[in-house]
């Protein structure tokens, strides 16, 4: 892969580019066109926010989550993500929208966009090419002959995402003050100090702390007033 001289520009995916949390939305969309009763996803959903509830690591709650899909094809993944995108991008609303408008900024500035997310790609590759970015670092579910077997290589939650950043900026040779970053949660946080240029979207209350201490930029969150 040929990467640019300029700076980066990182994002995370889930209400800091979009409104909604991917991974969740898109297991009841493919639920829902499955035909499975609402109590699967509730089901599904309740014990994978009961694990997060109870302290578990989130890097373990996200390797349950694929677990779900254990013995599922690939292609069929894939398809599927391009349904839900296709169907959540037309209903409006989809896209965060100060988070896209500067994502935009940075694209026309002819820097190295970059998703940095927990989902995987049946989800994410559709939004990368719809805002074209230039890199995607996601989970990556474990596939054997096509079909998935439940486990990752590795979870991009948390300290993977600074960590993952960090190996691409070191093998484009990319300037991390000249670089830019975009998070929601505090879990963002390492990926935010990465930079020279880091931006909190919405109001978690640690990234807020830091941003005021430390004179970060600041957007509004997906609930917020944008007027």
């Amino acid at each position: 892969m040929t990467l640019p001289t300029g700076p980066a520009a990182f994002f995370d995916v889930d209400e800091t580019l979009i409104n909604v949390k991917s991974m969740f939305d898109f297991l009841a969309f493919r639920y829902q066109v499955e035909g499975r009763p609402e109590s699967d996803y509730a089901r599904d959903h309740g014990a994978l926010r009961r694990l997060a509830e109870q302290g578990v690591p989130r890097e373990e709650v996200n390797r349950a989550y694929y677990r779900l899909f254990a013995g599922v094809r690939e292609a069929e993944l894939a398809e599927q993500g391009e349904q839900w995108f296709r169907r959540r991008a037309e209903a409006g609303e989809f896209f965060h929208a100060p988070a896209l408008a500067a994502f935009r900024r940075h694209t026309e500035q002819g820097h190295h966009t970059v998703l940095v997310s927990g989902s995987f790609p049946g989800c994410l590759d559709p939004i990368a090419r719809h805002v074209s970015a230039d890199t995607v670092l996601c989970s990556r579910p474990l596939v054997a002959d096509g079909i998935l077997t439940g486990e990752l290589e590795r979870p991009m939650i948390g300290a993977a995402k600074a960590v993952a950043a960090r190996e691409l900026l070191d093998r484009a040779g990319f300037d991390p003050e000249e670089c830019h970053a975009y998070g929601d949660h505090s879990s963002d946080l390492d990926l935010l100090r990465l930079v020279g240029h880091p931006t909190v979207v919405g109001d978690d209350p640690v990234l807020a702390e830091h941003a005021e201490r430390d004179g970060w930029a600041r957007l509004p969150g997906h609930g917020a007033s944008q007027h």
